[in-house]
């Protein structure tokens, strides 16, 4: 009995590692928030595309009832493409609905374990996608009205947003300490494209271009959306030049400024091409919304990794640290 003591007792530091081993990760529950959303963020994007090319189909009232389309869960019946894509819609928004419940879950239950701020995100994620689906019931019984349809894309938006700032501060990260300025550029940027976003979205919901080019109507809605071009090509590229002058710029910086170039210089192109085209060519106008969204997130993305370039030093800055 004595010698059996004696062996517990007899090495410390190595039931001390057993314990330590027993012990949960505690940065396995920041990953798998961060794992989930940016995932989530994908399947906002995805619904947001979807949301596009419902429109530009006409298929905004295929469902002339909400939640369910013809009162089924899955009408086979009445499936044809327009039905399709506004059940494709809804579906996708349902699953965002329901990961994004799964977020929070896995938040609160691992609150110890996580920075102070990332509950109340996730929280504000989910009353996002809850407004969101509201709004989504609205243009169907309000039959696509336009101030609607309008805020209904604006509130994806800012779903989108939330989620890439979460998963990117989580991120684990080493600042260099060299973005400086480039924090406010990337975030007035993105306030510019968000801005252009809504304005283009109105356009879209009352049909302007079509209206301004046919009747010579709405075409002071038509002409806010080409202004709002200045601000936001002006700050993305000074933005660009700001960075590419920037000395020891973070690696990722430095992928998130092509990237950033690239969709910016798409999208004009695009965007060019849908005007010159009236909105003819669908898949183009859906694309001009899919590009504008994708540029929007890059620069969330570049604007919270520039604000937690500052905290040099740790790989897992402040900002992603548990507090004690």
């Amino acid at each position: 009995m004595a010698e059996t003591t004696f062996q517990q007792f007899r090495n410390p530091l190595a039931r001390l590692r057993r314990a330590a081993a027993t012990q949960p990760d505690p940065t396995a529950a920041r990953d798998r928030i961060r794992w989930l959303a940016f995932r989530l963020a994908f399947g906002t994007w995805l619904l947001m595309a979807v949301g596009s090319a419902t429109r530009v189909a006409n298929a905004g009232l295929a469902c002339p009832d909400w939640p369910l389309c013809y009162g089924q869960a899955l009408p086979w019946t009445q499936m044809n493409l327009q039905v399709f894509l506004e059940w494709f819609h809804r579906l996708d928004a349902g699953l965002l609905g329901l990961g994004t419940l799964g977020m929070v879950v896995m938040a609160l239950g691992a609150r110890r374990s996580l920075p102070r701020w990332v509950p109340p995100v996730t929280v504000l994620a989910l009353v996002l996608i809850v407004a969101q689906a509201a709004l989504g019931a609205l243009t169907v019984t309000e039959l696509l009205r336009f101030d609607i349809v309008t805020a209904h894309l604006g509130m994806a938006l800012l779903f989108f947003c939330t989620l890439l700032t979460l998963g990117t501060a989580l991120l684990p990260h080493r600042g260099m300490g060299s973005a400086g300025a480039l924090r406010w550029l990337g975030g007035a940027s993105a306030i510019a494209i968000y801005g252009q976003s809504i304005a283009g979205g109105l356009v879209g919901s009352r049909w302007a271009l079509h209206q301004c080019l046919d009747l010579a109507q709405l075409c002071g809605t038509v002409h806010g959306h080409l202004l709002g071009i200045v601000p936001a090509v002006v700050l993305p590229a000074t933005l660009l030049g700001r960075a590419w002058r920037t000395p020891a710029l973070h690696p990722w910086l430095r992928r998130l400024r092509w990237a950033i170039a690239g969709l910016l210089g798409l999208q004009l192109l695009v965007g060019y091409g849908t005007f010159r085209l009236h909105l003819q060519i669908e898949p183009l106008t859906v694309l001009h919304q899919a590009v504008g969204a994708a540029l929007l997130g890059s620069l969330v993305v570049f604007t919270v990794l520039a604000c937690r370039d500052g905290q040099t030093g740790n790989q897992h800055a402040a900002i992603a640290d548990p507090t004690p």
